[in-house]
């Protein structure tokens, strides 16, 4: 498939200091990726530079084969993004916004399409002073999403959206992928992207830790059984003797090797008059298996 974004060997500074070392990655167009690190990593200035919103002092930038540069932005026009917090207008309308942004002969129906699907219908004629966090962040959305992007940027998204509008944000960009957009999306709320990317682009201090669809770095990831007894404390000193590795969390968890038989385990219990109540298989969440690659990360410095 072919990418509609290449960053080759990208370096950026800030006065003397390097934030962005050797950058190297690829977007495949249709895929929605995840842009994950620590705070201060360099998600946002990634995007930005990708976004032609500061400079870089070396590499290049293609977007649908096209350099994008602080000052060439051509390759921009079917780009959508919301960077941060979105520069809203306190005395002009939502609709307004969106009418003076949105391009196109369809835009009156774009607009009414992307207010109904963000809900932002009982609001949206209001003056924007007096939105909420959540509804000021809903606008930014929208005016990322009104003129048809062939290719989305959003930082951090679903800051001050609630449950509700974030189940909404994900079903809307999963159509809109499966539409043939791409998006490229970070966002600290790590248990939303799990639901939503197919592959994960990790960044720590300014470098590229990892890249890999979901489904790869979570199968890196360690899996266990879970078993819940009428005495957890009581098992786990039973376990632990007789060698297997336990997990860090007040249930027992048993770290599943790819060998692990479930008989010998369940013997122990039986041998021993320990009621079993409950057995899970458990795997690492993207949260868990993040801070086990960057840990990683850090050992091999």
């Amino acid at each position: 498939m072919a990418n509609i974004l290449e960053v080759k060997h990208l370096d950026k500074s800030f006065g003397r200091k390097k934030v962005l070392h050797d950058i190297n990655f690829t977007v495949q167009k249709g895929r929605i990726v995840g842009l994950v690190g620590p705070n201060g990593a360099g998600k946002s200035t990634i995007m930005k530079t990708v976004l032609g919103l500061t400079d870089f002092s070396k590499g290049e930038i293609l977007v649908e084969g096209q350099k994008v540069t602080a000052t060439k932005h051509a390759s921009l026009e079917h780009v959508g993004a919301l960077i941060e917090y979105p520069g809203i207008y306190p005395f002009l309308s939502g609709l307004d916004h969106l009418r003076l942004f949105a391009t196109g002969d369809d835009q009156k129906q774009r607009i009414d399409e992307v207010v109904t699907e963000l809900r932002m219908t009982k609001y949206i004629k209001r003056k924007a002073k007096s939105y909420s966090l959540g509804m000021k962040q809903k606008l930014g959305i929208a005016l990322a999403l009104v003129n048809h992007p062939h290719f989305i940027v959003l930082d951090e998204p679903m800051n001050g959206l609630d449950p509700e509008s974030n189940k909404d944000l994900r079903n809307i960009i999963t159509k809109l992928a499966q539409d043939g957009a791409t998006i490229l999306i970070s966002s600290h709320i790590l248990s939303e992207l799990e639901k939503l990317v197919d592959d994960v682009l990790v960044i720590d201090k300014g470098r590229i830790v990892s890249q890999s669809s979901m489904q790869a770095l979570m199968d890196q990831g360690k899996k266990y059984l879970v078993i819940k007894s009428a005495d957890d404390e009581h098992a786990k000193q039973l376990l632990t003797k007789a060698g297997y590795t336990l997990g860090d969390g007040s249930e027992v968890q048993i770290l599943a090797d790819e060998g692990q038989k479930l008989m010998p385990i369940l013997k122990l219990y039986v041998e021993n008059d320990i009621e079993i109540l409950d057995i899970q298989h458990q795997q690492s969440d993207l949260e868990t298996s993040l801070l086990a690659l960057l840990a990683d990360d850090q050992l091999t410095e």
